[in-house]
């Protein structure tokens, strides 16, 4: 499969680039696997679909402000020569950090993106708002960078402190203090995601009720969003690709719940993998780097609630896995003429 094949047209004013003022005022396209037909209706319908038997399964993550600005401090150790001379510590330069995850340690190792990229080298220090610092000490396979951060400040507190809401770049503003709300589930527990699970993110207090109310049970599991979901695939042939992988964690009572139900309905495609990794593995907790697309088996989801996604991205062909590629890209074309909303802050389509 080549991945021009999972392309489609959509205007960029189709694109939301705010959130709606009710999480659950979203617009709902509720897509039929075995009739091969759609119908348009309100998220706020959700639990019309839901019924005893049924287990909802959301993912609890939580998004910290994972975006970081700060100025270039310098380069610790470069080779000074007649042409090469050291470079003044008072260098200044916008730096863009994008933090991805934690690595294993002490806590202040960190994966992440760094702009501009080129420029930012082993040994690069970067300076932040109040005191915290960093220094690029390695670079990944795909330009990542790893950052250690100093002072005395705990990083965690640092970056709730100074960091930026991590709105993905199609959505054309800068962030404000309303998506430190809004770009967050409402069941946000565990924090690790630099991407909201954006499936859950029209969930209200009062419709997770209505839905226990519909006989569903509600159970959660947690994958912290990175590189693995959000990034785009880079191979053209579908089946080189990979995906990175990320934490996930499968909660005992949340695999009985399973085990009880009848059909699980996952919220979003980081609870499918999540769901579907377990499955494969028997692991409830570790890394995964599930890529599924067409031709895929699900041994576990019976249906799913998810956002549009991106054209040629890993979401998009998971939901094509799921409901047949001619039946999700047929809806996806519906959605564009009917003017639904795209993508993280847009509407949502149930695939049962």
């Amino acid at each position: 499969m080549q991945l021009a094949d999972f392309d489609y047209r959509l205007p960029e004013e189709r694109i939301a680039q705010q959130a709606l003022e009710d999480r659950a005022a979203s617009r709902m396209l509720v897509v039929h696997r075995a009739a091969g037909r759609w119908e348009d209706r309100r998220f706020r319908d959700l639990p019309e679909y839901l019924g005893a038997g049924d287990c909802l399964v959301l993912n609890d993550s939580r998004v910290f402000p994972a975006r970081l600005f700060g100025h270039r401090a310098g380069v610790r150790s470069l080779p000074v020569g007649k042409h090469n001379p050291k470079r003044a510590e008072n260098l200044s330069g916008r730096v863009e950090v994008f933090l991805l995850r934690p690595l294993p340690g002490d806590g202040r190792e960190w994966q992440a993106l760094v702009r501009p990229g080129k420029k930012m080298r082993v040994g690069e220090r970067i300076h932040f708002e109040g005191g915290l610092e960093g220094e690029i000490t390695g670079r990944g396979e795909f330009g990542e960078r790893t950052v250690r951060f100093g002072g005395e400040e705990d990083p965690w507190t640092a970056f709730e402190r100074i960091g930026h809401v991590p709105l993905p770049p199609y959505i054309k503003r800068a962030d404000g203090q309303a998506d430190r709300e809004r770009y967050q589930t409402v069941f946000a527990r565990e924090k690790g995601s630099v991407a909201a699970p954006t499936a859950g993110l029209h969930f209200t207090g009062e419709v997770l009720e209505a839905c226990r109310g519909a006989g569903a049970e509600v159970a959660y599991v947690t994958l912290h969003v990175g590189l693995g979901t959000f990034q785009p695939l880079h191979a053209e042939q579908v089946e080189a690709a990979h995906l990175h992988s990320e934490h996930y964690r499968v909660p005992r009572e949340t695999v009985r719940a399973m085990e009880r139900a009848r059909r699980v309905v996952a919220v979003g495609t980081t609870a499918v993998r999540t769901i579907e990794t377990a499955a494969r593995t028997g692991d409830l907790e570790g890394e995964t780097d599930l890529f599924l697309y067409p031709g895929a088996e699900f041994r576990r989801v019976g249906a799913m609630l998810t956002n549009f996604h991106l054209p040629r991205t890993s979401l998009l062909l998971l939901v094509c896995a799921f409901a047949g590629k001619e039946l999700t890209l047929a809806a996806y074309r519906h959605a564009v003429e009917e003017e639904y909303r795209f993508y993280s802050y847009g509407d949502c389509m149930l695939v049962v």
